[in-house]
């Protein structure tokens, strides 16, 4: 499983769990909503940290290889390595 699902389903489980916690208490469901999303936000700083650091370490080499394949593509679009892959005239 990707760390950025492991992480997103974390976020979601901590909602869901404090929505629950608050959901005996008596007041309006919008506040209930509201105090649910500011506590899980919080909560998943400091519980999350270590899914939060593996997705950005996945997102940071992704991006390094979409950066490296963009490179190679603009290399051989400019003909720089039409001169390995073209072979020489055969007599």
């Amino acid at each position: 499983m990707s760390a950025a699902v492991k992480y997103t389903l974390g976020r979601l489980g901590l909602f869901v769990a404090v929505l629950a916690a608050l959901w005996l208490v008596e007041m309006n469901i919008f506040i209930k909503l509201m105090v649910a999303l500011a506590f899980s936000a919080a909560l998943s700083f400091f519980l999350l940290k270590g899914w939060r650091d593996e997705m950005a370490e996945e997102m940071a080499t992704a991006a390094e290889r979409r950066r490296a394949e963009k490179e190679r593509l603009r290399s051989a679009l400019a003909g720089e390595d039409q001169d390995q892959e073209t072979p020489g005239p055969s007599n």
